[in-house]
């Protein structure tokens, strides 16, 4: 039996775990980088706290700006064309890196190419993780498309975990030169990685109108944004969090965050394929908001720590189970698009976040982003039980 007339549930994994390693290696280029960023550029450059978050946040920027030029490029020119493109791009991230390394003669010029580097970076994880999430549905069918998307997160938070102590190991041994050697290093063996890994056909039929995809997924897209509170909350103010309360080990709390989302991937990521996403989404919330209530009113580091990894495990599994329900209500040959523009409520959640949390912190204190973030989790719920009640259309593919 050719693969083209198997059943999805007939197909084998093995493709999309290699891609999905695939997508670990490219990923530690961020990873490795990530905690050294602002080592570099505060200690290495002498720049102050305005220019590190111009450095590390202009990722983001261009993440963002990419998405849906990514989704249109899978959908209308190959999966694997475009994640292999993004791959590419991210080699150059390196090479800029490096760059930045040989050009101390010019301070502005250092910062200048190590900025190119980070736009380098946003577009190339748009293309990468679009493009793989596609390949990954194409390789195994959309039936299990919560398998796919959960060994692509486990891919991305792994590659995050992995490249912190790598990069600041490199970096406290062998400077940024050290860094941007691995960074160029990781993408290129990833290339190697998925070059036999098949391409899948492109879907043919007509396309409709981007607002016509945007409006099919606009409500799993909030579902999305308002559960991506909880992280942007966690990472922009824990540590200054501890401080104010007095308490040690803030850099615990991201590590356990991160061990606990990756272990109820590893557990129960097929879980939305046989639940439903909206089901596993509503209980997934319900997690996170009581992880977010427990941050709020903690008395005790180890009662935060418990809090933070019970939001992890509450944030696991709702890109998951909100792509689930995507893919049930676009076509085939839209994917691509939808699930850039799905990424992208994420994107705003995180940017968004930070500075109004921010204002919130100033005038009611930390304490309060958590239980703002657990509002907006209760929220979601909400939401959530709106697409139960109302059931999800379903796609015409």
């Amino acid at each position: 039996m050719t693969e083209d007339k198997c059943r999805p549930e007939d197909r084998s994994v093995k493709p999309v775990a290699m891609t999905s390693f695939a997508v670990f290696l490219t990923y530690l280029t961020a990873g490795i980088a990530l905690p050294v960023i602002p080592l570099f550029v505060h200690d290495g450059l002498g720049m102050n706290n305005v220019m590190v978050g111009i450095a590390v946040g202009i990722q983001f920027f261009a993440t963002l700006a990419n998405r849906g030029f990514a989704g249109k490029k899978a959908d209308q020119q190959g999966a694997k064309q475009t994640t292999r493109l993004g791959m590419g791009v991210i080699v150059l991230v390196g090479v800029a890196y490096l760059l930045s390394v040989f050009a101390s003669h010019s301070l502005w010029l250092q910062f200048g190419l190590l900025l190119l580097g980070r736009i380098l970076l946003g577009l190339g994880e748009s293309f990468l993780l679009t493009g793989n999430l596609t390949w990954g549905l194409g390789l195994i069918g959309q039936p299990r498309s919560g398998i796919v998307m959960s060994w692509n997160g486990m891919a991305i938070y792994g590659s995050l975990a992995a490249g912190a102590p790598i990069g600041l190991y490199l970096y406290h041994h062998f400077d940024f030169l050290g860094v941007s050697i691995a960074c160029i290093v990781c993408p290129i063996v990833a290339l190697l990685c998925n070059a036999n890994i098949p391409a899948v056909p492109i879907s043919g039929g007509d396309r409709p109108r981007f607002s016509t995809v945007l409006k099919q997924i606009l409500t799993p897209g909030a579902v999305l944004a308002l559960q991506g509170v909880g992280f942007a909350v966690i990472g922009a103010f824990i540590s200054l969090y501890f401080a104010a309360e007095h308490w040690g080990n803030a850099g615990y709390t991201l590590t356990i965050f991160g061990l606990a989302y990756v272990l109820v991937r590893v557990l129960f990521g097929g879980i939305p394929d046989k639940m439903g996403g909206v089901n596993v989404t509503i209980i997934s919330l319900l997690v996170e908001t009581a992880g977010l209530l427990l941050l709020c009113f903690s008395q005790q580091a180890w009662h935060a720590l418990v809090g933070a990894a019970l939001t992890g495990a509450g944030c696991s599994l709702v890109f998951p189970a909100m792509g689930v329900e995507i893919m049930k209500r676009v076509d085939a040959q839209v994917r691509g698009t939808a699930l850039g523009c799905f990424s992208a409520f994420q994107d705003i959640a995180y940017g968004a976040t930070g500075p109004l949390a921010g204002f919130l912190a100033n005038s009611a204190g930390y304490g309060a982003v958590y239980l703002a973030g657990a509002c907006c989790a209760l929220i979601g719920v909400v939401v959530s039980l709106t697409m139960l009640h109302a059931g999800a259309p379903r796609s015409t593919a």
